[in-house]
């Protein structure tokens, strides 16, 4: 079992000088901690995500860590020009000396990209042509494609990724289709929602994991073991009592966030697995809150569902929760549910 943390970056009510610098501190102690992997989102003119463009923000990682590998989940590819993404990634894989992953998609939000000026509806054939286009150029000393939306002749690839021949793929699976491709494409896999609805996917993406083997991006890429992660917000404090008092409006702050650009439109969320009503949350396994032995004896048992998943991905700092809190909750995970879970 490994441990990650995924982070919306999500904007609190206070100056973003500090903020960010409290995340940072955040990730030291992350590392510190023995965590994988640390994986952020990318979102735009909201408050779910202050981090619009991620590899600013891992540049500035880069420099506070040493073993902490780090990735976005996803780059919301439509949003990019390909070579200028190709040539930031291998920036921040050099940066980092060799432990960026990419995670690849298109977002959830249609408003996030119309705002660039991308129609929501291509946003599909655009991540699968720009995919094509990154992995190509990731790969290879000059560029060619002749697609829909971007035709390149002998473009010269003078930046190349440390990691070969690309840094480890990975992708965010909301259902079956995700969990096929991502196991196709040779991707490690995310996902989230209800215990039961995970355990059919990572047990699909287990069987297509085998079953695509001959296929090139699966066999030649870079991950070889995959990771088969869960992800879920959780939160520790001393009892269960106050670990639910404060995580309730925390929820209910980061929700709001994840909501605002449906709401501004007068439209209903289209929000995948996400759950709005806080105690849903936790009654179907996707909010673990309580003191340390509660929250393990909780997790335990939906791995115990979960015979495919070797990879927990923690949300820990998310809403309205101070910086203390986040570092205490952090550090309660770290000294009494972690080596119990890597025990198993």
């Amino acid at each position: 079992m490994q441990f990650g943390i995924f982070d919306h970056i999500d904007r609190r009510d206070e100056p973003l000088a500090p903020f960010y610098e409290d995340r940072l501190t955040f990730i030291r102690a992350v590392e510190a901690a023995g965590f994988y992997s640390y994986h952020m989102a990318e979102h735009h003119q909201t408050p779910l995500g202050m981090t619009p463009s991620p590899n600013v923000f891992m540049a500035a990682m880069a420099r506070e860590t040493t073993r902490l590998r780090m990735g976005p989940l996803i780059y919301m590819l439509p949003l990019y020009h390909p070579l200028r993404l190709i040539d930031e990634i291998c920036m921040v894989d050099h940066l980092s000396n060799g432990r960026l992953d990419i995670g690849i998609g298109r977002g959830i939000s249609p408003y996030e990209v119309a705002y660039y000026g991308v129609e929501p509806d291509a946003t599909r054939d655009m991540s699968e042509e720009y995919m094509d286009i990154l992995l190509k150029g990731l790969s290879s000393k000059s560029l060619s494609h002749d697609g829909k939306y971007h035709q390149f002749t002998d473009v010269p690839m003078e930046l190349e990724p440390l990691q070969k021949p690309y840094p480890p793929l990975w992708y965010g699976a909301g259902n079956e289709q995700g969990a096929r491709f991502s196991a196709q494409n040779g991707m490690n896999m995310v996902t989230l929602g209800a215990t039961e609805r995970v355990a059919g996917l990572v047990s699909l993406y287990a069987d297509m994991w085998e079953a695509a083997k001959d296929q090139p991006r699966r066999k030649n890429g870079p991950v070889t073991d995959p990771l088969v992660g869960v992800s879920r917000h959780f939160f520790i404090a001393e009892t269960d009592a106050e670990a639910m008092r404060l995580a309730r409006p925390a929820y209910d702050y980061w929700y709001n966030s994840l909501v605002k650009l449906w709401l501004i439109h007068d439209a209903t969320p289209i929000t995948g697995m996400l759950i709005a009503d806080y105690d849903e949350a936790c009654a179907k396994g996707v909010c673990v809150v309580g003191s340390a032995a509660t929250v393990l004896d909780k997790i335990s048992g939906q791995l115990d569902q979960l015979a495919a998943v070797n990879y927990l991905v923690c949300q820990l700092a998310w809403g309205c929760l101070t910086h203390e809190q986040e570092m205490h909750s952090l550090e309660m995970f770290a000294a009494e549910v972690m080596p119990a879970l890597a025990a198993r």
